[in-house]
Protein backbone atom coordinates (compact mmCIF):
# COMPACT_ATOMS: atom_id res chain seq x y z
CA UNK A 1 0.00 0.00 0.00
CA UNK A 2 3.06 2.25 0.07
CA UNK A 3 3.57 2.33 -3.71
CA UNK A 4 7.33 2.90 -3.79
CA UNK A 5 8.02 0.20 -1.18
CA UNK A 6 5.64 -2.23 -2.84
CA UNK A 7 7.19 -1.76 -6.28
CA UNK A 8 10.73 -2.20 -4.94
CA UNK A 9 9.76 -5.33 -2.98
CA UNK A 10 8.00 -6.96 -5.93
CA UNK A 11 10.85 -6.10 -8.30
CA UNK A 12 13.51 -7.64 -6.05
CA UNK A 13 11.52 -10.69 -4.89
CA UNK A 14 13.03 -14.10 -5.66
CA UNK A 15 11.74 -17.60 -5.01
CA UNK A 16 15.12 -18.42 -3.45
CA UNK A 17 14.71 -15.67 -0.87
CA UNK A 18 11.17 -16.90 -0.13
CA UNK A 19 12.35 -20.48 0.39
CA UNK A 20 15.12 -19.23 2.68
CA UNK A 21 12.53 -17.16 4.57
CA UNK A 22 10.33 -20.23 5.13
CA UNK A 23 13.34 -22.29 6.15
CA UNK A 24 14.50 -19.56 8.52
CA UNK A 25 11.17 -19.57 10.34
CA UNK A 26 11.17 -23.37 10.59
CA UNK A 27 14.71 -23.43 11.96
CA UNK A 28 14.02 -20.68 14.51
CA UNK A 29 10.77 -22.20 15.79
CA UNK A 30 11.84 -25.85 15.42
CA UNK A 31 8.92 -26.75 13.15
CA UNK A 32 7.63 -25.53 9.78
CA UNK A 33 4.38 -23.55 9.57
CA UNK A 34 1.36 -25.82 9.07
CA UNK A 35 -0.39 -23.09 7.09
CA UNK A 36 0.55 -21.04 4.06
CA UNK A 37 2.73 -18.01 4.75
CA UNK A 38 2.49 -15.27 2.14
CA UNK A 39 5.42 -14.22 -0.03
CA UNK A 40 5.12 -10.64 1.19
CA UNK A 41 4.43 -8.52 4.24
CA UNK A 42 1.98 -5.61 4.08
CA UNK A 43 3.40 -2.09 3.94
CA UNK A 44 0.94 0.23 5.71
CA UNK A 45 1.08 3.99 4.96
CA UNK A 46 0.97 6.51 7.80
CA UNK A 47 -2.60 7.67 7.08
CA UNK A 48 -3.95 4.12 7.35
CA UNK A 49 -1.82 3.43 10.43
CA UNK A 50 -3.44 6.43 12.14
CA UNK A 51 -6.94 5.23 11.23
CA UNK A 52 -6.22 1.73 12.53
CA UNK A 53 -4.92 3.07 15.84
CA UNK A 54 -7.88 5.45 16.17
CA UNK A 55 -10.37 2.65 15.53
CA UNK A 56 -8.65 0.41 18.08
CA UNK A 57 -8.61 3.07 20.77
CA UNK A 58 -12.32 3.78 20.21
CA UNK A 59 -12.99 0.09 20.81
CA UNK A 60 -10.77 0.06 23.90
CA UNK A 61 -12.77 3.00 25.29
CA UNK A 62 -15.93 0.86 25.14
CA UNK A 63 -14.19 -2.08 26.84
CA UNK A 64 -13.11 0.33 29.59
CA UNK A 65 -16.70 1.39 30.32
CA UNK A 66 -17.54 0.64 33.97
CA UNK A 67 -20.67 -1.23 32.85
CA UNK A 68 -18.92 -3.34 30.20
CA UNK A 69 -19.17 -6.56 32.20
CA UNK A 70 -22.85 -5.94 32.83
CA UNK A 71 -23.45 -5.33 29.11
CA UNK A 72 -21.68 -8.56 28.16
CA UNK A 73 -23.02 -10.97 30.80
CA UNK A 74 -25.21 -12.67 28.19
CA UNK A 75 -22.16 -13.29 26.01
CA UNK A 76 -20.95 -16.20 28.15
CA UNK A 77 -22.89 -19.46 27.61
CA UNK A 78 -23.98 -20.79 30.98
CA UNK A 79 -22.37 -24.16 30.26
CA UNK A 80 -19.02 -22.52 29.40
CA UNK A 81 -18.62 -20.05 32.28
CA UNK A 82 -15.36 -20.51 34.20
CA UNK A 83 -14.99 -19.37 37.86
CA UNK A 84 -12.48 -16.79 39.17
CA UNK A 85 -12.83 -14.29 36.33
CA UNK A 86 -10.44 -11.35 36.63
CA UNK A 87 -11.02 -7.64 35.93
CA UNK A 88 -9.77 -7.54 32.35
CA UNK A 89 -8.31 -9.75 29.60
CA UNK A 90 -4.54 -9.99 29.25
CA UNK A 91 -4.81 -10.10 25.44
CA UNK A 92 -7.11 -8.42 22.93
CA UNK A 93 -6.96 -8.83 19.15
CA UNK A 94 -8.90 -6.63 16.74
CA UNK A 95 -9.33 -7.61 13.07
CA UNK A 96 -9.89 -5.09 10.29
CA UNK A 97 -10.55 -5.45 6.58
CA UNK A 98 -8.65 -2.98 4.43
CA UNK A 99 -11.21 -1.21 2.23
CA UNK A 100 -11.33 1.95 0.16
CA UNK A 101 -13.54 4.88 1.14
CA UNK A 102 -15.52 7.06 -1.27
CA UNK A 103 -12.37 9.07 -1.99
CA UNK A 104 -10.46 5.92 -2.89
CA UNK A 105 -8.22 6.08 0.19
CA UNK A 106 -7.39 2.92 2.20
CA UNK A 107 -9.60 2.61 5.26
CA UNK A 108 -10.05 -0.03 7.98
CA UNK A 109 -13.40 -1.64 8.73
CA UNK A 110 -13.82 -3.86 11.79
CA UNK A 111 -14.39 -7.55 11.07
CA UNK A 112 -14.05 -9.18 14.48
CA UNK A 113 -12.42 -8.87 17.90
CA UNK A 114 -11.46 -11.33 20.63
CA UNK A 115 -10.39 -11.26 24.26
CA UNK A 116 -7.96 -14.05 23.46
CA UNK A 117 -4.30 -14.44 22.55
CA UNK A 118 -3.05 -14.88 19.02
CA UNK A 119 0.27 -16.12 17.62
CA UNK A 120 2.26 -13.71 19.76
CA UNK A 121 5.61 -15.50 19.60
CA UNK A 122 5.43 -16.63 15.97
CA UNK A 123 4.51 -13.20 14.64
CA UNK A 124 7.88 -11.89 15.75
CA UNK A 125 9.62 -14.95 14.30
CA UNK A 126 7.93 -14.08 11.01
CA UNK A 127 8.68 -10.34 11.15
CA UNK A 128 12.32 -10.99 12.01
CA UNK A 129 12.73 -13.40 9.12
CA UNK A 130 11.09 -10.98 6.69
CA UNK A 131 13.75 -8.44 7.71
CA UNK A 132 16.52 -11.02 7.48
CA UNK A 133 15.67 -12.37 4.02
CA UNK A 134 14.11 -9.35 2.29
CA UNK A 135 14.90 -5.65 2.10
CA UNK A 136 12.38 -4.11 4.52
CA UNK A 137 12.90 -0.33 4.90
CA UNK A 138 14.27 0.51 8.34
CA UNK A 139 11.79 3.33 8.90
CA UNK A 140 8.87 0.88 8.79
CA UNK A 141 8.07 -0.96 12.02
CA UNK A 142 6.09 -4.06 12.93
CA UNK A 143 5.89 -2.90 16.56
CA UNK A 144 3.97 -0.12 18.28
CA UNK A 145 4.79 2.00 21.34
CA UNK A 146 8.53 2.11 20.55
CA UNK A 147 9.12 -1.57 21.35
CA UNK A 148 12.10 -3.51 20.04
CA UNK A 149 12.68 -7.28 19.94
CA UNK A 150 14.09 -7.54 23.45
CA UNK A 151 11.42 -5.35 24.99
CA UNK A 152 8.68 -7.25 23.17
CA UNK A 153 9.79 -10.66 24.42
CA UNK A 154 10.35 -9.27 27.93
CA UNK A 155 6.79 -7.94 27.90
CA UNK A 156 5.45 -11.23 26.52
CA UNK A 157 7.28 -13.07 29.31
CA UNK A 158 5.82 -10.70 31.89
CA UNK A 159 2.33 -11.25 30.46
CA UNK A 160 2.46 -15.04 30.33
CA UNK A 161 4.96 -16.22 32.94
CA UNK A 162 4.77 -13.33 35.40
CA UNK A 163 6.53 -14.05 38.68
CA UNK A 164 6.25 -17.83 38.32
CA UNK A 165 8.93 -20.33 37.35
CA UNK A 166 8.47 -21.16 33.65
CA UNK A 167 8.01 -24.86 34.40
CA UNK A 168 4.95 -23.96 36.54
CA UNK A 169 3.27 -22.23 33.58
CA UNK A 170 1.81 -24.16 30.65
CA UNK A 171 0.36 -23.35 27.26
CA UNK A 172 -2.91 -25.31 27.32
CA UNK A 173 -4.53 -26.62 24.12
CA UNK A 174 -6.43 -29.60 22.80
CA UNK A 175 -3.89 -31.86 21.03
CA UNK A 176 -1.41 -28.99 20.54
CA UNK A 177 0.80 -31.06 18.26
CA UNK A 178 -2.09 -31.32 15.76
CA UNK A 179 -3.08 -27.65 15.70
CA UNK A 180 -2.31 -25.56 12.61
CA UNK A 181 -0.96 -22.86 14.93
CA UNK A 182 1.53 -25.22 16.61
CA UNK A 183 4.52 -23.27 15.28
CA UNK A 184 3.51 -20.54 17.71
CA UNK A 185 3.40 -23.01 20.59
CA UNK A 186 6.96 -24.16 19.93
CA UNK A 187 8.20 -20.59 19.45
CA UNK A 188 6.58 -19.71 22.78
CA UNK A 189 8.38 -22.64 24.43
CA UNK A 190 11.70 -21.58 22.90
CA UNK A 191 11.51 -17.96 24.03
CA UNK A 192 9.59 -18.27 27.31
CA UNK A 193 10.42 -21.79 28.49
CA UNK A 194 6.79 -22.91 28.89
CA UNK A 195 5.57 -26.12 27.31
CA UNK A 196 2.46 -26.81 25.23
CA UNK A 197 0.31 -29.30 27.16
CA UNK A 198 -2.83 -31.14 26.07
CA UNK A 199 -5.82 -30.94 28.38
CA UNK A 200 -5.77 -34.75 28.55
CA UNK A 201 -2.31 -34.59 30.16
CA UNK A 202 -3.45 -32.53 33.16
CA UNK A 203 -3.56 -34.31 36.51
CA UNK A 204 -5.92 -33.07 39.24
CA UNK A 205 -5.38 -33.45 42.98
CA UNK A 206 -8.06 -31.65 44.95
CA UNK A 207 -8.37 -28.25 43.29
CA UNK A 208 -4.74 -28.23 42.14
CA UNK A 209 -3.42 -29.14 38.70
CA UNK A 210 -0.18 -30.92 37.74
CA UNK A 211 1.49 -32.30 34.61
CA UNK A 212 4.43 -34.57 33.97
CA UNK A 213 7.52 -32.64 32.86
CA UNK A 214 10.54 -34.76 32.03
CA UNK A 215 9.16 -37.52 34.25
CA UNK A 216 8.58 -35.18 37.23
CA UNK A 217 5.09 -34.35 38.58
CA UNK A 218 5.06 -30.55 38.24
CA UNK A 219 2.46 -28.11 39.63
CA UNK A 220 0.58 -25.82 37.26
CA UNK A 221 0.34 -22.35 38.78
CA UNK A 222 -0.70 -20.46 35.64
CA UNK A 223 -2.39 -21.44 32.36
CA UNK A 224 -1.69 -19.57 29.13
CA UNK A 225 -5.00 -20.63 27.64
CA UNK A 226 -5.25 -21.42 23.93
CA UNK A 227 -8.35 -23.62 24.18
CA UNK A 228 -11.50 -22.36 22.51
CA UNK A 229 -14.05 -23.84 24.86
CA UNK A 230 -16.99 -24.37 22.50
CA UNK A 231 -14.54 -26.23 20.25
CA UNK A 232 -13.48 -28.31 23.28
CA UNK A 233 -17.09 -29.34 23.83
CA UNK A 234 -17.40 -30.48 20.22
CA UNK A 235 -14.40 -32.79 20.69
CA UNK A 236 -15.16 -34.10 24.19
CA UNK A 237 -16.35 -37.56 23.18
CA UNK A 238 -13.19 -38.22 21.15
CA UNK A 239 -10.86 -36.86 23.84
CA UNK A 240 -11.61 -39.35 26.55
CA UNK A 241 -10.88 -38.59 30.21
CA UNK A 242 -9.74 -35.02 30.96
CA UNK A 243 -9.93 -32.43 33.70
CA UNK A 244 -13.13 -30.39 33.98
CA UNK A 245 -11.97 -26.79 33.59
CA UNK A 246 -15.38 -25.35 34.51
CA UNK A 247 -14.80 -25.91 38.23
CA UNK A 248 -12.96 -23.68 40.68
CA UNK A 249 -9.28 -24.55 40.40
CA UNK A 250 -6.23 -23.18 42.19
CA UNK A 251 -4.72 -21.71 39.05
CA UNK A 252 -4.27 -18.33 37.33
CA UNK A 253 -5.60 -17.85 33.79
CA UNK A 254 -3.90 -15.86 31.03
CA UNK A 255 -6.26 -14.81 29.66
CA UNK A 256 -9.36 -15.94 31.57
CA UNK A 257 -11.65 -17.96 29.26
CA UNK A 258 -14.73 -15.81 29.92
CA UNK A 259 -13.11 -12.90 28.08
CA UNK A 260 -13.16 -14.90 24.83
CA UNK A 261 -16.94 -14.40 24.88
CA UNK A 262 -17.20 -10.94 26.38
CA UNK A 263 -14.89 -9.43 23.75
CA UNK A 264 -16.13 -11.09 20.59
CA UNK A 265 -18.75 -10.71 17.89
CA UNK A 266 -21.12 -10.17 20.84
CA UNK A 267 -19.44 -6.80 21.44
CA UNK A 268 -19.89 -5.46 17.92
CA UNK A 269 -23.43 -4.02 18.26
CA UNK A 270 -22.11 -1.99 21.23
CA UNK A 271 -19.48 -0.27 19.06
CA UNK A 272 -19.99 2.88 16.99
CA UNK A 273 -17.35 4.44 14.76
CA UNK A 274 -16.66 5.41 11.16
CA UNK A 275 -14.48 2.30 11.05
CA UNK A 276 -17.01 -0.15 12.48
CA UNK A 277 -19.85 -1.52 10.31
CA UNK A 278 -23.32 -1.28 11.84
CA UNK A 279 -24.36 -4.49 13.60
CA UNK A 280 -27.48 -5.74 15.36
CA UNK A 281 -28.25 -8.70 17.58
CA UNK A 282 -30.61 -10.64 15.34
CA UNK A 283 -33.31 -10.89 18.04
CA UNK A 284 -33.20 -7.08 18.35
CA UNK A 285 -33.25 -6.31 14.62
CA UNK A 286 -35.97 -3.66 14.12
CA UNK A 287 -36.66 -4.63 10.52
CA UNK A 288 -35.03 -6.90 7.93
CA UNK A 289 -33.09 -4.59 5.59
CA UNK A 290 -34.29 -4.46 2.00
CA UNK A 291 -30.69 -4.55 0.74
CA UNK A 292 -29.62 -7.84 2.34
CA UNK A 293 -26.90 -8.22 -0.28
CA UNK A 294 -25.02 -5.61 1.79
CA UNK A 295 -25.07 -7.70 4.99
CA UNK A 296 -23.53 -10.84 6.48
CA UNK A 297 -25.03 -13.13 9.10
CA UNK A 298 -22.68 -14.35 11.82
CA UNK A 299 -23.18 -16.88 14.65
CA UNK A 300 -21.96 -15.48 17.95
CA UNK A 301 -20.43 -18.73 19.14
CA UNK A 302 -18.14 -19.93 16.39
CA UNK A 303 -14.59 -19.27 15.28
CA UNK A 304 -12.38 -19.22 12.16
CA UNK A 305 -15.28 -18.10 9.98
CA UNK A 306 -17.41 -21.19 10.63
CA UNK A 307 -21.13 -20.73 10.04
CA UNK A 308 -20.90 -17.25 8.54
CA UNK A 309 -23.50 -16.63 5.81
CA UNK A 310 -22.19 -14.22 3.18
CA UNK A 311 -25.04 -14.22 0.66
CA UNK A 312 -27.86 -13.58 3.11
CA UNK A 313 -31.54 -13.97 2.21
CA UNK A 314 -34.72 -13.17 4.12
CA UNK A 315 -35.37 -16.92 4.29
CA UNK A 316 -31.98 -17.43 5.98
CA UNK A 317 -32.93 -14.98 8.72
CA UNK A 318 -36.43 -16.36 9.21
CA UNK A 319 -35.08 -19.93 9.41
CA UNK A 320 -32.83 -19.19 12.40
CA UNK A 321 -34.27 -20.80 15.54
CA UNK A 322 -31.98 -18.99 18.04
CA UNK A 323 -31.74 -15.35 16.83
CA UNK A 324 -30.25 -14.29 20.18
CA UNK A 325 -27.10 -16.18 19.15
CA UNK A 326 -26.61 -14.34 15.84
CA UNK A 327 -25.71 -10.87 14.61
CA UNK A 328 -26.51 -9.19 11.32
CA UNK A 329 -23.61 -7.00 10.25
CA UNK A 330 -23.28 -4.59 7.37
CA UNK A 331 -21.08 -6.20 4.76
CA UNK A 332 -17.52 -5.02 4.38
CA UNK A 333 -16.08 -4.91 0.89
CA UNK A 334 -12.39 -5.74 0.97
CA UNK A 335 -10.32 -3.76 -1.53
CA UNK A 336 -7.90 -5.72 -3.79
CA UNK A 337 -5.20 -3.37 -2.61
CA UNK A 338 -2.03 -5.47 -2.41
CA UNK A 339 -0.26 -5.62 -5.76
CA UNK A 340 1.36 -8.97 -6.47
CA UNK A 341 3.02 -10.36 -9.64
CA UNK A 342 -0.08 -12.46 -10.42
CA UNK A 343 -3.04 -10.28 -9.46
CA UNK A 344 -4.03 -8.13 -6.54
CA UNK A 345 -4.85 -9.54 -3.10
CA UNK A 346 -7.22 -8.42 -0.37
CA UNK A 347 -5.92 -7.88 3.12
CA UNK A 348 -6.96 -8.20 6.76
CA UNK A 349 -4.95 -6.66 9.60
CA UNK A 350 -5.05 -7.87 13.20
CA UNK A 351 -3.95 -5.38 15.84
CA UNK A 352 -2.55 -7.07 18.95
CA UNK A 353 -2.95 -5.60 22.45
CA UNK A 354 -1.35 -6.70 25.72
CA UNK A 355 -2.98 -5.66 29.01
CA UNK A 356 -0.61 -6.18 31.95
CA UNK A 357 -2.07 -6.60 35.43
CA UNK A 358 -2.42 -3.21 37.09
CA UNK A 359 -2.29 -1.21 33.83
CA UNK A 360 -5.04 1.36 33.28
CA UNK A 361 -5.32 0.56 29.56
CA UNK A 362 -4.23 -2.22 27.23
CA UNK A 363 -1.20 -1.43 25.06
CA UNK A 364 -0.96 -1.89 21.29
CA UNK A 365 2.18 -3.94 20.63
CA UNK A 366 2.21 -5.96 17.40
CA UNK A 367 0.18 -7.15 14.43
CA UNK A 368 -0.78 -10.00 12.16
CA UNK A 369 -2.04 -9.94 8.59
CA UNK A 370 -3.77 -12.28 6.16
CA UNK A 371 -3.81 -12.01 2.38
CA UNK A 372 -6.31 -13.67 0.06
CA UNK A 373 -7.46 -13.67 -3.55
CA UNK A 374 -10.80 -15.38 -2.89
CA UNK A 375 -14.04 -14.75 -0.98
CA UNK A 376 -12.73 -16.10 2.34
CA UNK A 377 -9.62 -14.68 3.96
CA UNK A 378 -8.57 -17.30 6.53
CA UNK A 379 -5.25 -19.01 5.85
CA UNK A 380 -7.07 -22.32 5.36
CA UNK A 381 -8.83 -20.99 2.25
CA UNK A 382 -5.75 -20.09 0.19
CA UNK A 383 -3.93 -23.34 -0.48
CA UNK A 384 -4.04 -23.09 -4.29
CA UNK A 385 -2.91 -19.45 -4.70
CA UNK A 386 0.43 -17.70 -4.31
CA UNK A 387 1.18 -14.37 -2.60
CA UNK A 388 -1.58 -15.19 -0.10
CA UNK A 389 -1.73 -16.58 3.43
CA UNK A 390 -0.51 -15.50 6.84
CA UNK A 391 1.70 -12.42 6.98
CA UNK A 392 2.56 -9.37 9.05
CA UNK A 393 2.59 -5.61 8.56
CA UNK A 394 5.31 -3.02 8.62
CA UNK A 395 3.84 0.36 9.48
CA UNK A 396 4.76 3.89 8.49
CA UNK A 397 4.04 6.26 11.38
Amino acid sequence: MIPSVRQAYNNHFTETAYRNFLQGMAEEAGVAPAFRVAETPVFVPAALTAKLVQACEEIVNVILRPDFKQLTEAAIPSTLRVPKENDHPHFIVIDFAVTRNESGEPEPQLIELQGFPTMNAFQQVMAGNFRKHFNIPGELNNYFNHLDDRQYYDLLRQMIVGDHAPEEVILLEVKPEEQKTRIDFYATEKYLGIRPVCITALIQEGNRLFYMRDGVLTPVKRIYNRIIFDDLLRQQEQLGQHVNLFQELDVEWVTHPNWFYRISKFTMPLLHSDYIPKSWYLDQLPVIPADLENYVLKPLFSFAGQGVKIDVTKADIEAIKDPENWILQRRVNYAPIIETPNGNAICEIRMIYFWPDGAARPMLVHNLSRLSKGKMIGVGFNNSDTWVGGSCCFFEY
